[in-house]
């Protein structure tokens, strides 16, 4: 399989990639750099519950990140086109997404990255299973990247609420929602994630 070098001249960023790209050849699926900040997003749920995002607010907030993840229930295009203003993007496909959004080339059932020797799955919901084996996660690896193997980390959304937590060595990270936390409206949360060389950390900020 060939090896290619893409330059994002947009966004700053020189990443290399091997096997299937996510969108095209703009976007690999792995990156030769060890150090990345991530903005995590999830739920915004406009324009059914929420009139707009708050693209002012994130656009400064996320200032400076390297890609964001959106954990799903996206509901319109706009959404991802006016974060792709700040960063390259790519989506899970929420519970609720259906129409266009589902065609979208951003937009995956599950995303599988490698940053360094991270492993990163993004997907609307985390799986709801007591004890998560390396079989039970061998069994459900995405074909295309399967050399990936078990995720060190997991970004996830659906729940409408925050989470940093740890279970069968991996790290589950929601962020919340910017606009429907709690399934309230208003301002919420976003998430950040840095690789910092494989020590990942994770930060929860409210709007």
């Amino acid at each position: 399989m060939p090896i290619f070098i893409v330059r994002v001249i947009k966004h700053g960023l020189l990443a290399k990639a091997t096997g299937p790209f996510f969108l095209d050849a703009s976007f690999p699926n792995s990156y030769n750099v060890k150090i990345m900040r991530i903005g995590l997003v999830s739920d915004t749920h406009i324009p059914h519950h929420v009139p707009k995002l708050p693209v002012d607010v994130l656009a400064e907030a996320f200032r400076g990140v390297d890609l964001i993840m959106h954990g799903g229930d996206i509901y319109t295009i706009p959404v991802l086109d006016e974060l792709e203003k700040i960063a390259p993007v790519i989506a899970a496909l929420g519970d609720d997404d259906y129409g266009p959004i589902v065609r979208d080339p951003r937009v995956k059932p599950r995303h599988v990255l490698k940053v360094g020797d991270l492993v990163i799955w993004l997907a609307h919901e985390r799986p709801y299973i007591p004890r998560m084996s390396d079989e039970w996660w061998e069994t459900r690896k995405n074909p295309e990247k399967s050399e990936y193997g078990k995720p060190h980390i997991v970004i996830f959304g659906h729940e409408h609420r925050t989470v940093d937590e740890t279970a069968d060595g991996i790290h589950f990270i929601s962020s919340g929602s910017p606009t429907f936390l709690h399934y309230k409206l208003g301002l919420g949360t976003i998430g950040f994630l840095d690789t910092d060389s494989g020590h990942p950390t994770a930060n929860i900020v409210q709007l």
